[in-house]
This record gives C-alpha cells, structure tokens and sequence, in this order.
C-alpha cells in the first residue's frame, strides 16, 4: 500500500512540473519544422535555441534535454505501473 501511495505522489509531483517543459519542447520543434518547410529557416532559427535549452541568460542546453527525457521517462514508467495495479475500489464495490 506505501509503495503504491509513494508511486501515486511522485507522479502527482512530476507531472505538473514536466508539462512546461514537454509542451514547450513539443511547440518550439513543431513550429520549426513548420518554419522550415515554409523555406523561413532563418526567422525561426530562435526557436531551435528555445527547443535546445537556451532560455536566454539561463542556458541548459547540456542538461536540459536529459533532464526532460528523464522526466519524460519517469512519468511514462509511473503512469504505467499503476495502470496495471489491480484496482482495489472498484473490485470493492463489485463484491458488495
């Protein structure tokens, strides 16, 4: 029960803290590929920084892309397990 509680919280954690950086990850490259296409590399080229981790002052281009893999991976596995855990209530309320 503790560790399906603990596995509960940290994904309730995770994920609102990676859904800035996934979505922004996913528009910025979105957008790119769209400015690509369109032949306009050169006026998009500021969302690739952005999509990289260069946030300006702040650049986290080394870790910023492992982190949100890692974070990315962390929710995948989490949200995983309890999917498959047994669920308790609703068996609950079948037997009664």
């Amino acid at each position: 029960m503790t560790s399906t509680k603990n596995l509960r919280q940290l994904h309730r954690f995770l994920a609102p803290v990676m859904l800035l950086p996934i979505v922004l990850t996913v528009i910025t490259g979105s957008l790119f590929q769209l400015g690509e296409m369109l032949g306009r590399e050169d006026s998009v080229e500021w969302l690739l920084d952005i999509h990289k981790g260069n946030f300006g002052i702040i650049d986290l281009q080394v870790i910023y892309p492992f982190l949100n893999s890692l974070g990315l991976c962390l929710l995948v596995a989490t949200g995983i397990v309890m999917w498959l855990q047994p669920k308790r209530r609703f068996q609950k309320k079948l037997n009664s």
